[in-house]
Parts: C-alpha cells; sequence; structure tokens
C-alpha cells in the first residue's frame, strides 16, 4: 500500500464525524458532503506537512474543515425553519405556497452519521445535530458558530479554539458567553427528546404512521402535546397548538385507501417517518420526511420536509414504493 493510499485511508474514518461538523456549521446535507470532500482534499494535498508530534490526525481534520466551513459561510446566507423567520399562522391556509429560494435547514439521516468502533467518534457525529438545536446555531455569527461547536459539542479547550481561529483564549470564551446567550432566546426552540427511543416512544411513532395513513384525526389529536408545533419547510408557513394542527392535517390527508405508504427512518438522532403519496397513475412517489420531537409518550413538534426524489436519496430510501 502506498502512502498517498495509506492516508486517505487514515483519513476516511472520520468521515462521519467530519460530515456532522460540517452540518452543524451549514444546516445543509449536500453543502456538509462537499465541505467534507474539500476538507479531505485538502488534507490529502498537505499530508507532506501533517506533524502528528503537533496534533492528532483527527484534531488536523477538524481545524481544516473549520476553516474550509467558515471560508464557505463568507459566502452563504444563514439556513432556517418556517419557526425562525415568522410567527404561527393564524388562519388556515388552503394550499401553503413554497419558498425555494430561501435556503431552508435540510435534515441529515442518521445513517450517514456512522457507526465507529470508536465511541469517541460515535459521539463527536451524533451529538449536536439535533434539528432545534441545529436551527438556534443558525441564528449566530460563523466564528461564534465554531466556538460552540468546538467549545461544547467537541470540547477543545478554549486555548485550542484559540490557536485555529487565531485569536486569544479570553476573546474564545467572550465568543462563547455571547453564542449561549443567544442559545438561551432561543430555548422554546430546543427539544426534550432523547437519542435512544424507549418502548412508549417506539409505540407512539408506530402509531403516528397508521394513524396519518389513515387520515384518523381523533387518534393523531391524542398523540400530540396540547402546544404540539407542525412546520412544513419550504412552505413559510407554521401551526402552533393541537387544534390548529390538526385542522390543518384535516384539510389535507382525507382517507382513501393505500393513498399514502410509510417507511420509519432517523434524522438528526430523531424518529422520523418517510411518506409516499399515490399519484394519479397509482405510483406512491416521495412527498416528505416527518421527523418527530418527543415528549415522553406525546409529540411535541413535526417538522414535515417537502420534497421529491433528492430529499429522499440520501437517506437510502427508493424512488418509488
Amino acid at each position: 500500500m502506498s502512502a498517498g493510499t495509506d492516508f486517505t485511508a487514515r483519513t476516511e474514518v472520520h468521515r462521519p464525524e467530519l460530515l456532522a461538523h460540517c452540518y452543524r456549521m451549514l444546516g445543509s446535507i449536500h453543502d456538509a458532503e462537499d465541505l467534507v470532500q474539500e476538507t479531505l482534499l485538502r488534507a490529502w494535498r498537505a499530508a507532506d506537512k501533517f506533524d502528528e508530534s503537533r496534533a492528532s490526525l483527527r484534531t488536523w481534520l477538524y481545524r481544516i474543515a473549520t476553516n474550509v466551513c467558515l471560508t464557505a459561510l463568507e459566502q452563504r446566507g444563514r439556513r432556517a425553519l418556517p419557526t425562525g423567520l415568522v410567527g404561527p399562522s393564524e388562519t388556515m391556509i388552503e394550499r401553503p405556497q413554497k419558498h425555494p429560494e430561501i435556503t431552508w435547514l435540510e435534515p441529515i439521516p442518521d445513517a450517514l452519521l456512522g457507526n465507529s468502533a470508536d465511541p469517541a467518534a460515535v459521539v463527536a457525529a451524533r451529538s449536536g445535530v439535533r434539528l432545534a438545536f441545529v436551527a438556534a446555531l443558525q441564528l449566530l455569527p460563523a466564528r461564534q458558530r465554531a466556538v460552540l461547536i468546538l467549545r461544547d459539542v467537541l470540547a477543545w479547550s478554549a486555548a485550542e479554539v484559540a490557536d485555529l481561529l487565531e485569536t486569544s483564549p479570553a476573546a474564545v470564551n467572550s465568543a462563547l458567553q455571547r453564542a449561549h446567550a443567544q442559545l438561551d432566546k432561543a430555548a422554546p426552540m430546543l427539544d426534550r427528546m432523547t437519542e435512544t427511543l424507549s418502548p412508549a416512544e417506539r409505540t407512539v411513532v408506530d402509531r403516528y404512521m397508521d394513524v396519518f395513513g389513515k387520515a384518523d384525526m381523533d387518534e393523531l389529536a391524542a398523540l400530540l402535546r396540547d402546544d404540539a408545533v407542525l412546520e412544513m419547510p419550504p412552505a413559510l408557513v407554521w401551526f402552533a397548538g393541537r387544534d390548529d394542527v390538526i385542522t390543518f392535517f384535516a384539510s389535507k390527508i382525507c382517507f382513501d385507501p393505500d393513498r399514502w405508504r410509510s417507511v420509519p427512518t432517523a434524522a438528526n438522532t430523531q424518529p422520523a417517518v418517510a411518506f409516499y403519496l399515490r399519484d394519479e397513475e397509482g405510483v406512491h412517489r416521495p412527498h416528505s420526511i416527518h421527523v418527530l420531537t418527543l415528549d415522553g409518550s406525546s409529540i411535541d413538534k413535526v417538522t414535515v420536509f417537502l420534497g421529491g426524489p433528492d430529499l429522499f436519496r440520501p437517506f437510502g430510501l427508493p424512488p418509488v414504493f
């Protein structure tokens, strides 16, 4: 095996956690995949300059990835969810208008976060990718975002972050305080769900799939908290409260045998359901991925990502059902 091939193999094992890191920074799985590729390419080109006596390969790759992300963010606007842009809809909307021109936050499939034998790599890949947390991160300036991720998610020291960002530890700590203050304002966005589903929570997900497909609004209402939230990027609307959520769903998912088909999946370390809708030709095609935020045995929030095959493809889901 050549030195170049060996170096490539050593860097590739870090791809899942680098993908999660870039996703936290950018809020887009597609942008993150591009930036990880750029990170690994830069690392390969600079392999002869890497000094393992000064830093581990993993730390060196994170340094490159962070700088790649900061450069990318200079050219990109922040990504968002409807709850971060407008207030809740006060009236029912017959046909919510989609806004493809807005740079929307995207879900990340759990399968892309890897299953490394290294516990530290697993933690690094799966921590801090919850939808609410990533959405809140997008409110921060790029360098504050990097500081918070490196300090709070990856547990880097202030000195290590300062060295990467070419600033002082005092400046890093100040930026972290400002980032925490901003996230505290966004506290209502942060969810309470644990990463490992209990049997009761798994039952909730199974029931959601069943009652949605049957358009059983009474059963669906029973699954929702009183203050449940529904949002549907790229439509710039969202609904707050069980009654408004159910009223909207009732107008959209009237019962029709075999109209909907669903596949359980996972996104952002949260349970999710991929729904296929039958078209006029009788073919079930990708419609949406519902990411569920659970609070015990109830659903706190449903984030419905509307889209087609491009949305489903990263999840390994087929283009037709």
